[in-house]
């Protein structure tokens, strides 16, 4: 009698263990996380400042409302230039820039964005994932406190606004002109006087004549920037920025905090950004040429080989100094130059020849 009491009770208990087992857990709450996230381009400026904020506006969407993201443009916060050093220090977590800007605090970061005869879009997204780039900039970016992923690229960039045709390397000497990065070191070395102003000056200063032509991005961007008004000669291709990839960075104390999963999200979003921001400019780059050379009045004109050339020769030198700058710009420099010569001997054969080939026969 016993016996079977035990056993129906335990059959009772059983399923009311199996029941239980079935319901719903109760939610555990889950940390609200604020991230301030600051720029180095006005807030609604074409790809750049709108790819920002549609970013910024992903990871919050993408974390339900738990990671909330506070955008701030250029100025809304702190200065353009003045992001890295806000990020870095903790003020706030994350930036959106192009990493060139810092290669004052080390020639390194140049190579994050575009350097001289450098990576296109699709080479710098295979070097930064499957050739070493990413964790060269691990350890770069390691050392200033900051953790950093590609979050948007402009594509190959023109070679720049001029008020004067360039026939030769000579017609470089004296100009006063705007672009930073390694490829102001190129126009140094050539006799020009490089400037690195922020971007929502630069029409001002072409304008005033305080500058004598700038580079920008490309024919979408310029055309917003109204370059044309101030200079008529628009020049391509740009050999300093063939394919300019833009950097999420992030605080690393604050990237540590975070968990595997936030981590990956945020990573997938910027990996989102990085085609999304890519796409645009491919889409839009076309007409905007079209307006300006048809409706503007602007003279599009190709950089010929001999001026070409003396980009080729002062980007070497500059290179030697890269190189002599540290081990690790050293280090990068090397692992750059191994996936340029691998990615070039590949794209020759197959995007090079496919386009060449395809245009050909559309008469393009």
């Amino acid at each position: 009698m016993k016996r079977r009491e035990f056993i129906k009770s335990a059959g009772v208990g059983g399923v009311a263990v199996a029941a239980a087992s079935t319901l719903p857990k109760p939610a555990i709450a889950q940390k609200r996380i604020e991230m301030v996230m600051v720029s180095t381009w006005p807030r609604d400026f074409p790809g750049l400042g709108t790819s920002a904020q549609r970013l910024a506006k992903r990871i919050t969407e993408m974390s339900d409302g738990r990671i909330q993201t506070k955008y701030f443009a250029a100025k809304e916060r702190v200065g353009a230039f003045d992001s890295f050093d806000e990020v870095a220090s903790g003020n706030a977590q994350a930036y959106i820039a192009a990493d060139y800007y810092w290669k004052g605090k080390h020639l390194g970061w140049a190579y994050f964005t575009a350097v001289p005869f450098g990576l296109t879009y699709t080479e710098i997204n295979a070097w930064i994932r499957f050739g070493g780039g990413q964790e060269l900039w691990d350890e770069l970016a390691g050392g200033f406190g900051l953790k950093c992923m590609p979050a948007g690229n402009t594509g190959v960039q023109m070679g720049g606004w001029f008020n004067k045709e360039i026939n030769s390397a000579d017609d470089l000497k004296g100009l006063k002109m705007r672009i930073p990065g390694l490829g102001g070191d190129v126009m140094a070395k050539l006799g020009a006087s490089p400037v690195s102003i922020p971007g929502g000056q630069i029409y001002e200063n072409l304008v005033s004549g305080a500058i004598d032509a700038t580079e920008w991005v490309g024919p979408w961007n310029d055309r917003f920037m109204k370059f044309y008004e101030a200079a008529k000669y628009y020049y391509y291709p740009g050999m300093h920025e063939p394919g300019s990839m833009i950097s999420l960075g992030l605080n690393g104390k604050f990237w540590s905090g975070l968990s595997k999963a936030d981590q990956a999200m945020i990573e997938a979003a910027a990996g989102l950004e990085n085609d999304m921001m890519m796409s645009e400019y491919n889409a839009k780059s076309g007409e905007a040429l079209a307006d300006l050379v048809k409706n503007q009045g602007v003279k599009l004109r190709k950089f010929n080989d001999d001026v070409y050339d003396s980009f080729k020769e002062a980007s070497d030198a500059v290179f030697e100094g890269v190189r002599a700058h540290s081990p690790l710009a050293a280090k990068i420099h090397a692992s750059f130059l191994k996936s340029r010569a691998d990615l070039s001997a590949w794209s020759k054969i197959s995007d090079q020849a496919y386009v060449a080939q395809r245009n050909r026969a559309l008469g393009v």
